[in-house]
């Protein structure tokens, strides 16, 4: 865990010295997170996932799945509706020290107008000359995990990622790229570390020029160019511990921090290094069956009207039920309208397939 630590930030170290040309923000789509019970508990989930949806937060956590195959999908909508976020996810022991997952998303915004053509040729509006086209993000995940027996059973994991980006016929992009994890226990604690984009994840933008050539011209805009779009890495950290209260209560009570290598962003703690951002969450379980979720997350500064500033998080609270093999989960983020973000609810389900067994 301490050496993929070290590869983290020395990757970022070198990746920020030609920081002029990458951007702050990129591939965020795939910063929103997965998995109705993530949501529920402010995304806090690096140190204990252990089911499908570990493919996304800590690959490691592949190996605590305990059935045979297990399926999920998940749906998002955002700016009501307008924007749809889905996910479609499994994954599958391979023997006792390995599993293998795939997991796919789409964050998209369908059906944005394109009025280029709105005036005839007379020079009359005419709309039935509106198009419409969608500016959709894709990541296709394949994430492995293996158990270490020689360093003590440490639980290591990682990601190969495909990146499709579309903005209608105007532009698109590929991107590859590669996670790294681990997991550990110590006592009752549960430690986690995750390393995005470890090597950089190279986004090569193909730009259709003539789509957009004239108007951009008449409107005094630049034509854009092919480029390589940068995401610099992003570390996770992540620890938490299970209470067992009673023979029928329990509690899960975690917390992660990511830190970020591209300059100051809007997070609680900023230096021109880098950025850390905090999130924390509980799960509160009766007999396994049903449970209840609160965590908390984006913590931001607020310019108000007045020139003053101020603090705003993101509170989140969800539900969950397990029936048999069948586990359903539901998060309605950001209660009260705390922070600057949209409310969203979110839907998630995830299918056990346990295959039959002979009896001894």
């Amino acid at each position: 865990m301490r050496a993929l630590l070290v590869s983290i930030v020395l990757t970022a170290s070198q990746l920020t010295a030609a920081q002029d040309n990458t951007p702050k923000y990129s591939n965020e789509f795939l910063n929103i997170g997965i998995d109705a019970r993530a949501f529920g508990m402010g995304s806090s989930m690096v140190s204990h996932v252990g089911d499908v949806s570990a493919g996304y937060w800590n690959p490691s956590g592949l190996l605590d799945l305990k059935a045979d195959h297990q399926l999920e999908l998940m749906h998002a909508a955002y700016f009501a509706g307008i924007a749809n976020y889905d996910l479609l996810s499994y994954a599958t022991p391979l023997d006792s020290i390995s599993s293998l997952g795939v997991s796919i998303l789409r964050f998209s915004v369908d059906d944005i107008a394109d009025t280029r053509f709105l005036f005839d040729a007379t020079g009359a509006i005419n709309y039935d000359n509106i198009r419409f086209f969608a500016a959709s993000d894709y990541a296709f995940l394949i994430s492995y995990a293996r158990r270490l027996p020689f360093l003590g059973g440490i639980k290591t994991g990682g990601n190969i990622k495909v990146i499709h980006r579309i903005v209608g016929s105007f532009a698109t992009a590929w991107g590859f790229g590669v996670d790294l994890s681990a997991q550990k226990s110590i006592g009752p604690w549960q430690l986690g570390v995750v390393g995005r984009d470890i090597f950089g994840t190279f986004n090569s933008w193909s730009h259709n020029t003539e789509e957009v050539s004239e108007i951009y011209t008449l409107t005094g805009n630049v034509i854009p160019s092919n480029t390589i779009e940068i995401t610099l890495p992003r570390l996770i950290l992540g620890v938490s511990r299970y209470f067992k209260l009673s023979d029928l209560f329990s509690l899960l009570a975690s917390a992660d921090i990511a830190a970020t290598f591209d300059g100051k962003r809007n997070t609680l703690l900023k230096t021109n290094l880098a950025s850390f951002d905090p999130v924390g969450g509980i799960e509160f379980g009766f007999k396994g069956l049903a449970f209840l979720r609160g965590g908390v997350n984006q913590f931001q500064q607020i310019k108000d009207f007045d020139g003053s500033h101020s603090w705003s998080f993101q509170p989140n609270l969800g539900i969950g039920l397990k029936l048999n093999e069948v586990s359903i989960d539901y998060a309605f983020t950001d209660i009260g309208d705390q922070s600057a973000g949209l409310y969203s609810h979110i839907f998630s389900i995830k299918v056990d397939f346990i295959s039959g067994k002979d009896e001894e």
